[in-house]
């Protein structure tokens, strides 16, 4: 019988707790480590080769903790040091590893969300700047027309517990106002970071109600749960005793006010170091 570890989740602060959670939901049987690097947060302005050694950290770090299966809930990990882990590290590291990410999930689907075929992208500097939305969707739908909008003030006002204050609508309102001022055919806004579904509210009062608003968390799941039929192999590595274990690279005020509204369970938060 083989030995069995928990499923790792990153995240470069607290943003991919919205995608844990919803984890959480679908598949409450496994066990979780949750890391989120708020000592460095955020990735997005950050360059391809300091997302990629940050993110390779952390993978690094789970890996180090026995996780067999690892989720970037992170759009700019996903989007700026995926495919680098995936092709050159990992064969190096343990080629029976996995390490996924949320961007492949959601541009699969997203054919699913638009029923005019004008989609809007709403993520960080670093996500819109790689273009992997685009270039996803273009593989699966060649005939979505893509918006993107990069809201580079959205992660820190989360990430300063923000996001309910009334001088965050203005942040809000503008990059909805501007993303549909350049295509107002769009019919689905995709939250192209973990962060946003904590805006969710705030989002929702400035677009209108015939726009959908997708968060990322429930495909996530799905889309592991998929992965877990399909490789019986991967899903046999992952411990099944309903475990969850929180860390984080600074142990700020924030991140434990966040877990503590996210979950309705015990929670102890862990420091580390990834250096």
């Amino acid at each position: 019988m083989k030995q069995a570890f928990p499923i790792g989740v990153f995240d470069s602060g607290f943003g991919g707790l919205t995608v844990l959670k919803e984890l959480l939901k679908s598949l409450p049987q496994y066990d979780y480590i949750y890391l989120g690097d708020n000592a460095r947060a955020p990735y997005g302005p950050r360059s391809f080769d300091v997302v990629h050694k940050y993110t390779l950290q952390a993978v690094n770090w789970l890996f180090d903790k026995g996780c067999r299966v690892v989720i970037l809930a992170c759009n700019t990990a996903s989007a700026k040091a995926l495919r680098t882990i995936q092709q050159r590290d990992l064969p190096l590291i343990d080629p029976t590893r996995r390490v996924l990410g949320v961007i492949r999930p959601v541009t699969e689907s997203a054919g699913v969300y638009t029923k005019n075929r004008h989609l809007g992208i709403l993520g960080t500097e670093g996500t819109v700047q790689s273009g992997s939305y685009p270039i996803e969707i273009k593989k699966f739908f060649p005939d979505i027309i893509v918006t993107q909008e990069a809201c580079p003030i959205w992660v820190p006002l989360v990430e300063n517990h923000e996001h309910e204050s009334e001088g965050t609508d203005f942040f809000v309102k503008r990059h909805i106002d501007h993303i549909l001022s350049v295509d107002p055919s769009i019919d689905a806004l995709i939250l192209a970071c973990t962060h946003y579904p904590l805006l969710i509210n705030k989002i929702r009062k400035y677009t209108p109600q015939h726009i959908s608003v997708i968060s990322q968390g429930e495909i996530v799941a799905k889309s592991l749960s998929d992965y877990f039929l399909r490789h019986p192999d991967k899903e046999e590595m992952c411990s099944q005793n309903g475990k969850r274990y929180f860390n984080t690279t600074d142990l700020t005020a924030s991140f434990d006010r966040m877990t503590r509204l996210l979950f309705d369970i015990p929670i102890q938060i862990e420091q580390v170091n990834l250096l």
